[in-house]
């Protein structure tokens, strides 16, 4: 089983189908140790396919179109922060304090990109929030080098604040966390209730090109990078995605640019204008949620009191941790995944942690999400049921990590990880140890996706300036190319369907 056909058949997809999916293999691209390319192709593969079957559907053509995935738009794609500019400016993807530390034992990576974030980081360790930047990083690493990383971890965690202790895979795997999300299937799927089947009008191609989630509306409650991407192909296929946002936890700006396109961007407070919220949620055909697990719950957002309220409803979430085990109400990110799972660990060498080439597992479980839903919509085409999606990065990282092996190498009788036998430590050698403050190497543009990534670039204009950007990876006969609608600026439409 390769990988295209584990994911499709995680995400419950006719084997059969699997034959339409045609992969233009591009060696040079996201070289690491770990097999982040096979990785990465997977997802975006099993989504086109995802998204092919449902415009099938709805043509009523009787035919998926064909698939082609190819490895240089995947990379490209992948590293799309580091490709964007905006009015000709490079953007800035972490801040100071976001990078590893060494310990009195080991390593620790922290995560303060957000400014409540940073502030719950410094008042953790006693310093004043309003510390300056370069001051800051001497203080923390000063204080950090005498500390033990794990205690580190539970005190910035405790303060509300993200830093995750560096772990081998060993120490990951005989965690209790750990252990949880072994359990997991890489993408969990289920049935809610006995909702009717949705009905689907057909959809002619618009403006060319035949878009599987037209007159589709999703409600986008998440942040960061996996769930916004997720959500940013569900616009290019024809979705009215509406993200919404505390009005006073302002996305990070040239993130929100970054996986903005094709989406509308409203701030609701859900403490005084539940009302609103519950008559956009009446509208609404896919609710995406990227919080912590639990932390919407006293909204009513979880899964089955979403459905109850709105019957034939799709809910995506997404986690960082998962939402099961002792850290599945804990902070994480990307970065934060790789050090606690053991990816830091496995790229690195033995005097420095590193990084993957991209942060693959942020969007690499965006495109399974995305697949998940469009699986979900097509299944409640012929058997109806509100349906659930969740997936976690701690999950996407278990897969990337059980089978380590260059590409190429047969998956056969590898269920759970990309790749065929482990070659640990004998690849290519072209993985890198990462600097203090990089999560996935450098952050030039024209050497982000590897070689030959330009072809995977376009320029527009937009209400922030000309940008350029990397095109989605998506792709399948007859389908679009490129998102209608260019990122605006942050909570500036309003919080209503179109």
């Amino acid at each position: 089983m390769d990988e295209i056909e584990y994911v499709w058949s995680v995400l419950g997809g006719d084997a059969a189908l699997t034959a339409r999916v045609a992969r233009a293999a591009r060696p040079e691209v996201l070289e690491a140790r770990l097999p982040v390319r096979a990785l990465a192709s997977a997802c975006v593969g099993a989504c086109a396919l995802a998204a092919a079957e449902l415009a099938a559907r709805r043509a009523a053509s009787g035919g998926v179109p064909a698939v082609r995935v190819d490895d240089g738009a995947v990379a490209a794609a992948f590293t799309s922060e580091r490709h964007l500019r905006i009015g000709g400016r490079e953007p800035v993807s972490f801040a100071p304090l976001s990078r590893l530390w060494r310990t009195a034992d080991g390593w620790v990576r922290t995560h303060a990109n957000y400014p409540h974030h940073r502030a719950r980081l410094l008042a953790a360790l006693g310093l004043a929030r309003d510390t300056e930047d370069a001051r800051a990083v001497d203080a923390v690493g000063s204080l950090l080098a005498g500390l033990p990383a794990r205690s580190v971890e539970e005190t910035v965690y405790a303060a509300g604040g993200a830093a995750v202790a560096l772990r081998t895979p060993e120490e990951w795997a005989a965690s209790e966390q750990g252990r949880a999300v072994a359990g997991r299937p890489l993408v969990e799927r289920g049935v809610l209730d006995a909702s009717p089947a949705r009905t689907f009008a057909p959809v002619p191609p618009s403006a060319g090109a035949l878009l599987p989630a037209a007159g589709l509306r999703v409600l986008d409650l998440t942040r960061v990078i996996a769930g916004p991407v997720a959500t940013r192909t569900l616009a290019l296929l024809g979705a009215d995605v509406l993200r919404v946002d505390p009005p006073g936890l302002p996305e990070l700006p040239d993130q929100h640019v970054d996986t903005g396109f094709g989406k509308r961007s409203a701030t609701l407070d859900l403490t005084c204008d539940q009302a609103a919220f519950e008559e956009l949620l009446g509208a609404a055909d896919v609710v995406v949620t990227g919080y912590r697990p639990g932390s919407l719950d006293r909204f009513g957002l979880s899964p089955r009191a979403l459905a109850a309220r709105r019957p034939g409803l799709v809910v995506a979430r997404l986690s960082a941790w998962g939402a099961y085990g002792p850290w599945a109400g804990r902070r994480g990110f990307d970065s934060l995944v790789q050090v606690g799972t053991g990816i830091a660990a496995l790229e690195g060498t033995a005097d420095r942690p590193g990084a993957l080439p991209a942060q693959a597992l942020d969007h690499g479980t965006g495109y399974l999400l995305a697949a998940g839903v469009l699986r979900a919509l097509t299944e409640q085409s012929r058997h109806g049921g509100s349906r659930y999606v969740e997936v976690a990065l701690a999950r996407t990282a278990a897969w990337l990590s059980a089978g380590p092996a260059p590409d190429g190498a047969s998956g056969a009788g590898r269920p759970h990880g990309v790749g065929g036998p482990s070659t640990m430590g004998t690849g290519s050698g072209a993985h890198r140890v990462c600097a203090a403050g990089d999560a996935g190497g450098p952050g030039d543009a024209g050497e982000a996706g590897g070689p030959g990534a330009s072809p995977w670039l376009r320029e527009r204009e937009s209400p922030l300036g000309r940008l350029r950007y990397a095109l989605p990876p998506v792709r399948f006969e007859g389908g679009p190319t490129d998102w209608e609608r260019a990122p605006g600026p942050w909570g500036a439409d309003a919080a209503r369907w179109v």
